[in-house]
């Protein structure tokens, strides 16, 4: 089989080579020549782990390509992808179409024979009629079916996610179009992968509706995070006792400094303006949303207050940048709201992120980019973990011991305990876990009584 994608951004290129990997023909297009001659010669423009050699497996193998000509890509294929970006209008929360509607003209005007299109980019609903109806009116003759296909890739398990998938979504309503995608995805089958056929509008909302469920088990366990930390609980004790439960499950349900990302701010925005127009109002995501920009603006309210309540003319020092660890995405990280609102009250903030610290400078201005975690650390007055990289869970206490001007770990995603830190007298911040232990609970009892 043979197929072709427009667009190599994260979805595309990732999704392309995979495809590859399957044993199929597939060509990647993209109307940025410079991205493309960095391809051809092995350079990814993306970070991802393990992307860079399956790229060069599947390009040696001759199973895959890359072109700025659309016709390229279209001629002879069983099937175009449109993998271009979805991403929100600032103007009114929607999700823009501009780039998946130019990629749809294009398409049709290189159709030479009978073609699937199908929706790869996160779409609101309606969009798989859209594009059938702008390539009908742009090439009446045209053979095709629409079909949507939504991915569910994690970044930094992208290539696991795709190769052993939770489950294949289509939505078609054509039997010829729905032959082609079980055809695409036959290799998962000995993986005895589910496959939902349904209609192009469920498979959209189930894009939609997965990425907003999951954004609000964030936000909830964030939620019983601040009762803990007032109520003298542990919200890592609570996740485990309710995740166990195999109604609600132990994923994403880790407090921390609210998500962030390339998918759950943008679509969980686009959920509520989908509702909106519907006149089938979302509020509990409406309240997802505002909850979790709220939660990142309280993260830096944190340091400051574990500060003293000032952090005027102090080094704060910052570890981790991306979202998450394991990418060097930074969009819509919490690090991009904490740092900024730092710096407003007269931080000086020194920061080191494994991948990311490229992407978040061209966010930030007046921070000093470190080599490691020690760098960081040194002469500062308080230290913040915002990205659970590896390397950050293991540091070498002892030297941060030595180089911190003043003994202040803010932890946001915590990694460590607070009787270790406590033990090394540190002033330790953790999420959703009480600041003192029991027995210390116990004594302040009994001296106020």
């Amino acid at each position: 089989m043979r197929i072709g994608v427009v667009g190599t951004g994260y979805v595309g290129l990732v999704s392309g080579t995979c495809f590859a990997e399957f044993g199929i023909e597939v060509v990647c297009v993209d109307k940025d020549a410079g991205k493309i001659e960095r391809l051809k010669k092995g350079e990814i423009p993306i970070y991802e782990p393990g992307l860079d050699a399956l790229v060069e497996k599947q390009t040696k193998a001759g199973r895959l390509s890359f072109t700025t000509d659309i016709n390229e890509a279209v001629k002879g294929a069983d099937a175009i992808f449109i993998a271009v970006g979805t991403p929100t209008n600032p103007v009114d929360g929607n999700a823009d179409m501009k780039y998946v509607h130019q990629a749809a003209k294009e398409i049709a005007a290189a159709l030479d024979g009978y073609t699937v299109i199908v929706n790869k980019s996160t779409v609101p609903v309606g969009t798989a009629a859209e594009v059938e109806k702008i390539i009908r009116e742009a090439n009446p003759k045209a053979d095709f079916d629409v079909c949507s296909n939504p991915e569910f890739l994690r970044e930094g398990a992208a290539i696991s996610d795709f190769m052993r998938p939770d489950r294949v979504v289509i939505g078609s309503r054509s039997e010829r179009a729905s032959e082609v995608m079980r055809n695409l995805y036959r290799p998962l089958y000995i993986n005895e992968t589910p496959m939902i056929i349904t209609t192009p509008e469920t498979a959209e909302i189930i894009k939609y509706a997965a990425n907003a469920f999951l954004a609000t088990k964030i936000t909830f366990i964030n939620e019983i995070a601040n009762l803990c930390e007032k109520a003298g609980g542990n919200v890592q004790e609570v996740a485990r006792g309710i995740g166990i439960d195999g109604r609600i499950g132990s994923k994403f349900l880790h407090a921390g400094p609210g998500y962030g990302g390339s998918c759950f701010p943008k679509d969980t925005l686009a959920l509520t303006q989908i509702g909106q127009k519907y006149g089938a109002a979302q509020n509990i995501v409406e309240t997802v949303v505002w909850v979790n920009s709220e939660r990142q603006k309280s993260m830096a309210e944190r340091v400051i207050e574990a500060c003293g309540g000032s952090v005027e003319g102090k080094r704060i020092g910052v570890l981790g940048m991306s979202f998450k660890p394991n990418t060097d995405d930074v969009r819509e990280s919490p690090s991009l709201v904490i740092v900024p609102l730092l710096q407003e009250h007269g931080a000086k903030v020194a920061a080191f992120d494994p991948v990311a610290m490229e992407e978040a400078a061209k966010h930030l201005e007046d921070v000093e980019w470190c080599k490691d975690a020690y760098e960081v650390a040194t002469d500062a007055d308080a230290l913040v973990i915002v990205t659970e990289w590896n390397e950050f869970r293991a540091l070498n206490l002892d030297k941060i011991e030595e180089l911190m001007k003043h003994k202040r770990l803010i932890d946001l995603r915590n990694i460590y305990k607070t009787p270790d830190m406590e033990k090394r007298g540190f002033h330790y911040i953790s999420i959703g876990r009480a600041e003192i232990t029991p027995g210390k609970a116990r004594l302040k009892e009994a001296a106020s009584g």
